[in-house]
């Protein structure tokens, strides 16, 4: 409940004593997400944990499930929250309602100030919490802060019910820290030590209380640090020195690749906070850095995610996806399990560290059951190839390639097409980006049978063989190339033969196991231009029906045209904008020409990050643009998402009309448009092969100009198409 202040609201004062009161609704406007290594914490606007989605897990673990804090036996008022720019500290100013302090004198509403300010790091939670007295009195007040560790499993969490859990232990309370213990059925023990920087007055099991006394203008404050074992005492140094070492870390994450900064505040606070959140989802890995999924749900390495999140840097930081295919290899199948969905070559879709994942109740400790996953795996390195020159890094991962290679002919040899059908009960029924249970269906609303093929996967196999053609004879292997050339190329013609549908326009969503086409209008054909597989006059149709008001809500492209029979702007995948998948299609637009309507599209997509606090979710609802409205949250969308922040960036590229030639060192501008509102944006320490450039864009009347920067040594060629 954010409370406006009282001079600005003229209410009459008994109005604003019920405003404030904690009784009210506390519901937040949003929660905020903090994350190091394998580590994230999650909590309202007030830094209150309170045991529903939220909580500070590690390993996908809940370690501390409540964490509460109030003054005077009373929750607090909201006065305003924030993360800092670079993601690293989250701080809330609250406070007191009306209390009594310890000696019994009345303390009113308003004035005592509670700043909390948290950050993580390795492995730590760190806070402190400063209290300011401005009323006329000195005063003694009691601060509680109410603690819980569930050790529940993310899946948990997630509303999975276990048949049986492990022993939780006794509280192990000392003179100032408490230590909570669960001893898994894997027979690993979990710990949480809350340590405190001075002793508590009174220190249970589930609660701290400290008897403050704050004499008036002056300020008090308290160190709490939550981690696997207990350590030096929580203090005024040890919170510094873990906020100095955190923010260099960041700032050296953020540093890698080019920056993009343009005439337009708004718009730049938008890309700085897309580019700190990639950062922030980034965790260093033996591999490389690797970007996790989002936060809460999928805070762990996910093959598609981590794939596409590197596609949509690739142009500004290829190391990500450098990154991003060394760990992808390092896990690939190697051999068949029906449980883990996993058959020799085939990439990872999924890898979880937590007691359900262990014990195999699950199978996603290392889950293959994503069909896009391999071909996507494959165009993303025959892309970093393009964009690099680094042939080494190909040569590395030949052999993962060519098994990856395998994988897809092995899928395709019964029907032509790569498919999907899960081996066995407990893993995913369906296998692309729309993993829903009823998001791949007939027009009537028939659920397929399978072995289902998505019309996406295709593209993407079809981009993965022309990729491998194109590596294999920088290889010298012609006989080999020219095999993969020809497997593109029947992918291009069996799609056009058998997905395209003359009576609905565009391609099918699917083809079922008995042949069947699922004519139903998707944003997933999208995808196919972003691969360039249609031919001209198709990919015209499929741009007229994306940018129709049956897909643009003026936000973004739904996932499912708006005739459809199921339908639901609020639901999961059928209806939804998903950031991603809305940059994809504009990519595809682009790639066709469509280059107005790719500004437009980043434009809708910009005003939606405004009202979401420049941050975009994994998904929002579908509802239609409405004059002053903004667009609807989906209540339970990861917030940050890897993908939703990387989509600035491919709707940059997508607008500019950028591509970098790593084989020739060139930069390549094809009639560049810029966003609206923007007059002038430059990318600088851009990295062509050996050469770093600042490239500038600037409006010229009604065009775009292209230039380099002369500040640089040995500028690399810049080709300009008008």
């Amino acid at each position: 409940m954010h409370v406006t202040p009282l001079d600005e609201r003229r209410l009459d004062p008994a109005v604003a004593l019920a405003a404030l009161d904690e009784t009210a609704p506390r519901e937040p406007h949003r929660l905020f997400a903090l994350k190091h290594g394998d580590c994230f914490a999650v909590a309202d606007a007030y830094g209150d944990i309170r045991g529903a989605g939220d909580g500070f897990f590690r390993d996908d673990t809940r370690v501390l499930s409540e964490f509460r804090l109030s003054l005077g036996g009373r929750f607090t008022s909201l006065l305003g929250a924030s993360l800092s720019q670079d993601n690293v500290l989250f701080t809330t100013n609250l406070t007191n309602l009306p209390i009594k302090s310890a000696g019994g004198r009345d303390i009113p509403q308003g004035g005592i100030h509670i700043e909390r300010m948290r950050l993580i790091w390795e492995n730590r939670l760190f806070e402190r919490i400063t209290l300011s007295n401005y009323s006329q009195e000195h005063s003694t007040v009691q601060l509680s802060l109410q603690f819980a560790a569930d050790f529940r499993d993310m899946f948990e969490v997630r509303g999975t019910t276990r048949a049986k859990r492990g022993m939780v232990h006794a509280a192990e309370v000392g003179p100032s820290s408490v230590a909570l213990r669960y001893e898994g059925l894997d027979k690993l023990v979990r710990s949480s030590v809350l340590s405190f920087s001075q002793p508590p007055d009174q220190l249970l099991d589930d609660r701290a209380d400290f008897y403050i006394a704050v004499t008036k203008r002056s300020r008090r404050t308290l160190y709490v640090e939550v981690g696997a074992e207990a350590d030096e005492t929580p203090g005024r140094e040890r919170f510094r020195a873990a906020t100095a070492r955190a923010r260099f870390a960041m700032r050296a994450k953020r540093r890698h690749g080019a920056t993009v900064h343009s005439s337009g505040r708004v718009f730049n606070d938008w890309i700085q906070r897309a580019r700190a959140d990639v950062a922030l989802l980034t965790t260093e890995l033996p591999t490389g850095p690797y970007p996790y999924a989002g936060i809460p749900w999928f805070s762990t390495a996910f093959g598609r995610d981590g794939v596409i999140s590197a596609l949509q840097m690739l142009w500004l930081n290829p190391e990500l996806a450098r990154g991003v295919l060394s760990f992808l290899a390092q896990h690939q199948a190697t051999e068949t399990s029906p449980f883990s969905d996993a058959q020799p070559g085939k990439i990872m879709h999924e890898t979880r560290k937590g007691e359900m994942a262990a014990l195999s109740e699950l199978p996603f400790g290392r889950y293959y059951g994503g069909v896009d996953t391999t071909p996507l795996y494959i165009h993303l390195a025959a892309a970093y190839a393009d964009r690099t020159g680094d042939m080494g890094l190909i040569d590395g991962l030949w052999d993962s390639l060519t098994a990856a290679a395998g994988w897809m002919e092995d899928a395709s040899r019964d029907t032509g097409f790569v498919t999907y059908q899960r081996a066995a009960a407990s893993g995913l029924a369906n296998q692309g980006w729309k993993d829903s249970v009823d998001s791949v269906f007939h027009a009537n609303g028939r659920i397929p049978k399978g072995p289902i093929a998505l019309v996406e996967v295709q593209g993407y196999v079809f981009a993965a063989y022309r990729g491998l053609a194109a590596l294999a004879r920088r290889r010298g292997d012609d006989p080999q190339a020219g095999r993969w050339e020809l497997q593109a190329e029947k992918m291009r013609s069996l799609v056009e033969e058998r997905f395209w549908q003359p009576d609905i326009g565009t391609y099918a969503l699917a083809i079922d196991g008995e042949g069947q086409p699922c004519k139903v209008r998707t944003s997933n054909a999208g995808h196919l231009l972003y691969v360039g597989l249609p031919e001209p006059e198709r990919a015209r149709l499929v741009a007229d029906q994306l940018l129709s008001a049956s897909f643009q809500s003026g936000w973004g492209i739904r996932t499912l045209a708006d005739d459809a029979i199921f339908f639901n702007p609020m639901s999961y995948h059928n209806g939804s904008i998903w950031p991603h998948d809305t940059a994809i299609c504009t990519a595809g637009l682009s790639r066709y020409g469509v280059r107005d309507s790719v500004v437009r599209l980043m434009s809708g997509t910009f005003e939606a990050a405004v009202h979401f606090n420049m941050r975009l979710p994994e998904l929002f609802c579908g509802f239609t643009r409405a004059p002053g409205e903004a667009p609807i949250a989906y209540p339970v969308a990861c917030l940050p998402q890897a993908w939703s922040a990387g989509s600035a960036f491919m709707f940059m590229q997508a607008c500019l009309g950028l591509e970098i030639d790593g084989w020739k060192g060139e930069i390549k501008v094809t009639r560049p448009r810029l966003p609206i509102g923007i007059d002038n944006l430059v990318i600088r320490h851009l990295q062509v092969g050996d050469v770093v450039v600042d490239l500038n864009f600037q409006r010229v009347g009604d065009r775009v100009v292209a230039f380099l920067d002369d500040r640089h040594e040995g500028l690399a060629p810049l080709i300009v198409r008008t």
